[in-house]
């Protein structure tokens, strides 16, 4: 076999410096690092030459130190992620939108995934740190005492100092919904509960008895069923329904903690031989990608994930560059979108 003689003088070429491509360009060095970086003060500098910048960067190869940039300026420009979860649906979502707002401002981040084990979220939580996080977003992840560095939190609903919480309005959440089945002839409604370690689940629980208290909607306790599976499991709302079902307590409509329940909830009322709606109508929450396409499709609330993290993105960076005050909460809107699991009450 033939093998490649080695050239015994040959040499990795030198790395090309900012202060040599800059003189290349007969530039100053502040000029092209602030192009490449993209920073604000870039913005007066003519088109043509920041064209010329990024062809002469293209062409001899030249990256950034990021390295030497952070400890000339002592800054890491990485935040830290902490997630309950990364592959189920609502997560994912959310973090799509974290990682458009940073990329744009030339921010990494480091992902985390607690579980819900306490264990795990104190010793990430300091890993985060010790990786010189400037700050944190969390995502179903409740925070219940004053960290040493700005958080926004996704989904969280607890008032601690230099925490934002980035929420969903459940009031209005529960009002289209509950309007939505009593307007259809709806009052025997089945509900699922979140699980107790879902920091939605006990403001979007208070938001549908206040609601259905001033629609003078009875909510009769032996219809409730509070989901102990991870809340984006498929087999979430399996066996709920199926209880609810040997209960025998007629009901007419089910509105769901979430789309992965209610879809579930729906396999189980088929194998019934129910159909949905015209037996029971179904009601989900989060508007996820499964919703359109389940069978029937899936009426629901759709949580706005994607800008939820872009929101919580730019507000911790603002936090962080100074740009902005603090603001303790940023409540979105959420909207009922209607589809074919829900249809007028059917006599019981």
């Amino acid at each position: 076999m033939t093998k490649l003689a080695k050239t015994p003088h040959a040499r990795k070429a030198p790395a090309v410096t900012l202060k040599s491509l800059a003189s290349y360009l007969g530039l100053t060095a502040g000029t092209v690092s602030s192009v490449l970086n993209n920073s604000p003060a870039s913005r007066s500098i003519p088109e043509q030459t920041r064209d010329r910048i990024f062809k002469a960067a293209s062409q001899f190869n030249y990256r950034p130190n990021f390295l030497a940039r952070s400890l000339r300026v002592q800054r890491s420009f990485t935040v830290g992620v902490i997630a309950e979860e990364i592959g189920d649906p609502y997560g994912a979502t959310v973090i799509s939108g974290i990682e458009a707002t940073l990329r744009k401002n030339n921010y990494l981040f480091l992902t985390v995934v607690h579980r819900h084990d306490e264990h795990l979220l104190r010793s990430y939580s300091q890993l985060l740190l010790t990786r010189g996080v400037e700050g944190i977003i969390t995502i179903d992840t409740s925070i219940d005492h004053e960290p040493t560095l700005p958080i926004v939190a996704i989904a969280g609903h607890q008032r601690v100092p230099n925490v934002t919480n980035i929420i969903l309005d459940h009031r209005r959440a529960a009002r289209v919904v509950l309007q939505h089945l009593y307007d259809l002839g709806h009052r025997q409604i089945a509900f699922f509960r979140g699980p107790s370690f879902s920091s939605d689940s006990v403001p979007r629980w208070s938001a549908i008895q206040e609601v259905a208290a001033e629609l003078n909607l009875p909510i009769y306790p032996e219809l409730v069923f509070q989901l102990e599976d991870p809340p984006n499991s498929s087999e979430s709302g399996c066996l709920p329904a199926k209880t609810l079902l040997a209960s025998k307590r007629p009901f007419t409509a089910l509105f769901a903690y979430n789309d992965t329940s209610a879809v579930g909830a729906m396999a189980v009322l088929h194998d019934a031989g129910l159909s949905v709606p015209y037996d029971i109508s179904v009601v989900g929450f989060d508007d996820i990608a499964i919703a359109s396409f389940s069978t029937p499709s899936l009426t629901t609330v759709r949580q706005p994930l994607f800008e939820m993290g872009t929101v919580a993105a730019k507000t911790l960076l603002d936090r962080i560059e100074d740009r902005a005050p603090f603001i303790p909460e940023i409540a979105l809107a959420p909207e009922l979108i209607v589809r074919k699991s829900t249809c007028p009450a059917r006599p019981l």
